[in-house]
């Protein structure tokens, strides 16, 4: 599957990826405090996100072979590579397939264990928006407004629709196939064999989705693997803590 993607500077590269029901678009700001460092950024949508192709199809073996392919295209040599929440575990997906394609990894508040499913209330909420009679973004929100309480995620959801046609609404996801898939999102990414690609796991200070006990276990399985929390972040913490995480992946990356 060929990506949709945007490139940002010029230097070593280095690949981003959004979590569920993002795009490209959530890491602009970053991508561009990362090439100023003198980076060739690329951020990319994953399959079912963003202007990236839709299909039946989502796994993590299979958005890491679209990464694979993406890296091929480009003629990336050994690139950094960076993903957040689904993209996390789609980065963890990719160095175990394909351990010599990547130099190094960071994983952004997720780890390689099972999940369970955490976003079944947003989909509902989601397919219960009838975009044959939407005209306006207003109109999503009110139905939002029912079931979702924080303003931040009624946004990050808002800002994916977009008119298909002159007269006709869209989710730029693919909500049929994330609906229909959801339980893979959460799925475990342990690999069968050591990884011995460096990994830097950031953890979200305020966030649950990286235990700290079970830290023991990820590096068994990635032995060079680093561990940093991020004081004062959620899940969101590219979001919430930009500079903070900024920082913490140069000292790693260079």
């Amino acid at each position: 599957m060929k990506l949709s993607y945007r490139v940002y500077g010029e230097g070593r590269p280095v690949l981003i990826f959004h979590g569920l029901f993002g795009m490209s678009d959530n890491w602009q700001s970053f991508a561009r405090q990362l090439a100023e460092k003198g980076y060739q950024v690329i951020t990319a949508d994953l399959r079912n996100h963003g202007l990236s192709p839709h299909e039946e199809v989502h796994d993590y073996f299979s958005m890491a072979s679209d990464v694979a392919e993406l890296i091929a295209d480009l003629n990336l040599h050994q690139p950094v590579v960076i993903g957040h929440s689904m993209g996390g575990k789609m980065t963890l997906s990719l160095i175990n397939s394909f351990p010599d394609l990547v130099s190094k990894a960071v994983v952004i508040d997720i780890a390689p264990y099972q999940y369970p499913v955490h976003h079944r209330e947003i989909i509902d909420t989601l397919l219960s928006i009838d975009l044959s009679t939407i005209t306006r973004r207003s109109e999503a929100e009110k139905i939002m407004n029912e079931a979702i309480d924080d303003y931040g995620t009624k946004q990050f959801l808002l800002k994916n629709l977009h008119w298909k046609t002159p007269e006709q609404m869209d989710w730029r996801f693919n909500l049929k196939t994330l609906n229909e898939q959801i339980e893979e999102v959460g799925t475990a990414t342990w690999p069968s064999v050591l990884v011995n690609t460096p990994v830097l796991f950031v953890k979200g200070g305020n966030s649950g989705y990286i235990e700290d006990a079970r830290f023991s276990e990820i590096k068994s399985w990635y032995p060079n693997a680093q561990f940093v929390n991020i004081e004062g972040a959620g899940h969101w913490v590219h979001a919430e803590k930009p500079l903070e995480l900024l920082n913490e992946v140069l000292k790693f990356i260079e």
